[in-house]
């Protein structure tokens, strides 16, 4: 029976689940992050081999599991291997060098004495031969333990035989074969019988773009594309498979954004002008400081969107501290002197609270309401979130509903049926890459003319990720921090090779305490992990310093899987001065402001990303004081976290961040979506290589909206519904 969902047979095939096509056998494509037909043909081989090549040795990595075509370079039997008898008898270790005739990778094999011998004999019987296995890693040298291996003589031809052999012998055959990211229980071979199996569900299957776009774009059919790169006769037809397969990813994702812009501006929102005598020019009154270039400048623009009848749509994005909150602020106050009501919607219950208390701290009287006293200008500011007592959350709802609430702020509870508003006017989304566009259609759905949208990120973002992820929005940048703001200064701590360090680093903590200053203790989880180097979570940690090093000083833990009024106490403490050290999650990476907080200490750093460690960085000196940020890692010395750290430490400058990090990641993370473990829109599409593909995709879907205004186009609509099927689901974040 045809799946409703899909208007193209191409696009219902593709999304058909591996479970329909493989059974039981499609679990194990799990750990790969396939879960439909579409995403098996789009898991493409990381490598190809032709009979006679080679593998380049240089080309791998450490944890991959692969097939390499190699010579023996020697072999040595070494007899007596520790640890390996177990009561059968003498156990002996084959050590094996292979080479490309120019790098060397060393394999290993254990056994007793007569299956150790017959192995190297074996290796001595071919010309070259195929190594199927994980690489690992030993004394800073690759290595494959135990890999399943078949020697062909100088013509191909296999040396001995069996099942396996013959199945392992199939990757030399032909032109060129595809070895594919694998697992210790998916082998490269299975994958590859697995993706000959669906490739016929395609056969006869019309292709989802008009024929015109295809000519635009210069691309192949689609199912010649995945023939290509999966059962390729050449090199070029591998490329020219790649270039239909990313330009696909490219096309859907800016042709949903192109549809948005042309429904944004058929829309109409009610024009909020400012008003010269309101709350606005109150508040403004009532200001310390003067506002920056940047904050003016950027205020001007969400003015001008506000007064216009089509819907503001724009993305804020500004470095750590520059002042977006006051920046939103002064926008919601202008909706509300035009008599309407703006919504703040934050990712977790820690920073709406956070901004509540901020939004109404910064607006003193003019955020108490209808009170005795309060200015004719005043507004009420409520908090609505999913923890709040049944009380609390009628008391909002009420003051909701009749208007008396001028700033709501809220988490996703704001998205409930139940909640209604009188006049939405403006809704303010704080980090965007935590809510899908789903998520902040709900709201904007639900008023009587569409609310003009702000959306905020500290993230900065580089034009390549902004317009592929982001083209539907208008951008503004906030790049200058306020004045009085103080410098911090970044230090990479090896625990390993200098532990000596970390003991100072907590000698450093009890001196700013003792100066009454307060630090952030940040660790990547709530519980310590384990493996081959644990990490020691959020719990121990500080368990540990209260009994050892940070005894006598007053601790807090914060992590996400604390009831809200714990966490909203704790916190509260921490910014009141009465803790003195918090311990905590990433759960304090955004939004929170406690201007004595002068250092942090992260723990295993190099658990981090680049971006999230200049979020994090970003809680100190926010004050008028110095800061200093400690990046504690235990990494091996020659593991690649180092270079992101020695990044981090080198610059605070989050734009030149934002491009290291981006060139860093691997296919799909930059929506989001991989960080927790989902599925992702782009899995073959890197926006930095690929910025050209991205800016022809860009070019074509404003036409295909030109011709095709109404999206009647069968293959259009599908990738619509494609596009926000994917992104629609990982919209929030409750560490």
């Amino acid at each position: 029976m045809a799946d409703p969902r899909w208007q193209t047979r191409a696009f219902a095939e593709l999304n058909a689940p591996l479970l329909s096509v493989l059974g039981s056998q499609a679990k194990l494509f799990e750990a790969l992050r396939v879960h439909s037909v579409g995403d098996l043909l789009r898991h493409l081989p990381r490598h190809y081999l032709s009979g006679t090549e080679l593998t380049d040795l240089a080309s791998l990595e450490e944890g991959e599991h692969v097939a390499v075509m190699a010579r023996v370079a020697s072999t040595q039997v070494i007899d007596g291997a520790p640890g390996r008898s177990r009561g059968r008898g003498a156990q002996s270790r084959l050590e094996v060098t292979l080479t490309d005739g120019v790098g060397r990778l060393r394999a290993t094999f254990f056994g007793g004495a007569h299956v150790t011998r017959w192995w190297e004999r074996e290796l001595s019987r071919g010309e070259r031969g195929i190594f199927v296995g994980k690489i690992g890693a030993f004394r800073d040298a690759l290595k494959m333990t135990h890999p399943a291996f078949v020697m062909l003589d100088a013509s191909g031809k296999v040396v001995g035989n069996s099942d396996e052999k013959a199945r392992i012998a199939e990757l030399s055959r032909s032109g060129l074969v595809g070895l594919y990211p694998a697992t210790a229980k998916l082998k490269t071979w299975t994958i590859a019988e697995s993706i000959r199996l669906t490739l016929h569900m395609l056969d006869g299957v019309e292709d989802p773009w008009p024929d015109w776009v295809r000519q635009r774009a210069g691309v192949c059919g689609l199912t010649q594309a995945f023939s290509y790169v999966h059962r390729p006769d050449s090199r070029s037809e591998i490329e020219r498979g790649n270039d239909r397969l990313r330009f696909d990813e490219a096309f859907a994702t800016q042709l949903t954004m192109a549809y948005r812009r042309a429904e944004n501006a058929r829309s109409s929102a009610g024009p909020r002008p400012r008003r010269p005598d309101g709350i606005l020019n109150a508040f403004d009154a009532t200001l310390p400081f003067e506002l920056t270039r940047g904050q003016q400048e950027t205020s001007q623009e969400i003015f001008a969107d506000l007064a216009r009848h089509q819907p503001m749509q724009r993305l804020l994005q500004g470095e750590v501290g520059s002042g977006k909150t006051l920046v939103a602020l002064r926008a919601m106050l202008a909706v509300v002197d035009a008599g309407g009501q703006a919504v703040l919607l934050a990712p977790t219950e820690v920073l709406a609270q956070q901004h509540h208390q901020t939004i109404t701290g910064l607006l003193g009287p003019l955020g108490t309401g209808r009170t005795l006293g309060a200015p004719d200008e005043a507004t009420d500011v409520v908090c609505l979130t999913g923890s709040m007592s049944a009380a609390a959350k009628k008391s909002a709802l009420l003051k909701i509903a009749s208007g008396e609430a001028g700033i709501i702020v809220g988490t996703h509870a704001l998205l409930a049926d139940h909640v209604q508003f009188v006049d939405l006017g403006l809704v303010v989304i704080d980090e965007q890459h935590r809510f899908g566009v789903e998520q902040r259609a709900v709201l904007t759905d639900r008023a009587s003319a569409r609310p003009h949208v702000l959306v905020l990120t500290a993230t900065p973002i580089p034009r390549s990720v902004a317009m592929t992820i982001f083209g539907d929005l208008s951008i503004s940048t906030l790049t200058e921090l306020p004045g009085g703001r103080a410098e911090v200064s970044t230090t990479v701590v090896d625990a390993l090779q200098r532990p000596a360090w970390v003991e100072r680093a907590w000698q450093r903590v009890r001196e700013e305490v003792a100066q009454g200053r307060q630090v952030f203790v940040v660790a990547p989880q709530i519980g310590t992990g384990d493996g081959i180097r644990p990490s020691l979570g959020v719990v121990a940690l500080a368990d540990q310093l209260q009994a050892g090093q940070l005894a006598g000083l007053r601790l807090g833990v914060l992590h996400g899987q604390l009831s809200s009024d714990l966490k909203e106490r704790t916190m509260s403490a921490f910014a009141a001065g009465e803790v003195d050290v918090l311990v905590a999650t990433t759960i304090v990476e955004v939004g929170v402001d406690v201007p004595n907080a002068t250092m942090m200490v992260i723990w295993d750093a190099d658990r981090f990303g680049i971006s999230q460690l200049h979020q994090l960085r970003g809680r100190i000196g926010r004050g008028s004081l110095p800061g200093v940020c400690l990046l504690v890692s235990s990494a091996e010395p020659d593991a690649p976290s180092w270079e992101r750290l020695a990044a981090v430490a080198s610059t605070r400058d989050g734009f030149v961040l934002a491009e290291l990090d981006l060139a860093q990641r691997r296919e799909g993370d930059v929506l989001g979506a991989t960080q927790s473990g989902g599925r992702s829109s782009l899995r073959l599409l890197r926006v930095l290589e690929h910025a050209d593909i991205i800016d022809s995709a860009r070019t074509i879907a404003d036409e295909a909206v030109r011709r095709d205004p109404e999206c009647t186009t069968p293959g259009f609509a599908d990738a619509l519904a494609q596009t926000n099927l994917l992104t629609g689901g990982d919209w929030i974040d409750r560490s």
